[in-house]
């Protein structure tokens, strides 16, 4: 398995974790029982995604050291079937203006952040953010307000119909709406990728078998 597909499936579990879990606090908010089990589960995700995490000697994720980790909290059935695809259907375009905001100052904004670490739902700079966090952190900066998790980010803005249209500071969104980046033009991109990392440029492994919708926020920087 290469660390591209790794990268994807982890995410994939990361963002259905995240809605189970606002389900889960949004059900249970009045339970201090429930609530120190969904804590309990968070901390086994985390060891889980840990595990998950071994890489072997060329530095790829080995597909036996994932699905051990995850099926350690009973998640293996979230990893898809070797040789799928994931889907591809675009959402439909909902205003967000950007007012004066270009994609170059959304670019200039992302490149603050180099360096912060990858932290699983988190949002603050100073301790660390995941890929839907960081996004909504560079937009709020320049005054964009957008939703916390990838699935309501990709709802806004207005669609780009190729990679090839792609401008800085569009939002690239793979595997089904389960993970996110900043184009920064040139084939490159910026994000969080997965624990153990940091926010960083990187080329665009986003393509067209596992991109599944890029989205313009505000008007679109150089190319």
């Amino acid at each position: 398995m290469s660390m591209t597909e790794a990268i994807g499936r982890i995410h994939s579990i990361e963002a259905s974790l995240q809605q189970l879990a606002q389900g889960t606090r949004a059900s249970t908010a009045s339970s201090p029982a429930s609530n120190a089990a969904t804590a309990a589960d968070a901390a086994s995700f985390a060891s889980a995604l840990s595990s998950a995490m071994g890489t072997s000697s060329a530095g790829s994720v080995t597909s036996g050291s994932l699905a051990s980790g995850l099926g350690s909290v009973g998640l293996n059935s979230l990893l898809p079937a070797a040789g799928s695809t994931m889907a591809t259907a675009g959402a439909a375009a909902v205003g967000t203006s950007g007012g004066s905001v270009s994609g170059d100052a959304v670019v200039a904004a992302a490149k603050k952040y180099i360096g912060v670490p990858y932290v699983w739902g988190g949002t603050n700079p100073a301790v660390g953010m995941d890929c839907s966090g960081f996004v909504q952190r560079v937009f709020k900066d320049l005054g964009v307000e957008l939703p916390r998790v990838v699935s309501d980010q990709m709802q806004k803005g207005t669609p780009v119909a190729s990679l090839a249209e792609a401008k800085p500071g569009d939002l690239l969104v793979s595997y089904g709406g389960e993970h996110i980046s900043i184009y920064l033009g040139n084939g490159k991109a910026i994000d969080a990728p997965v624990p153990g990392q940091t926010i960083q440029i990187r080329d665009a492994w986003e393509k067209y078998s596992n991109l599944t919708s890029i989205r313009r926020i505000v008007p679109a920087g150089g190319s």
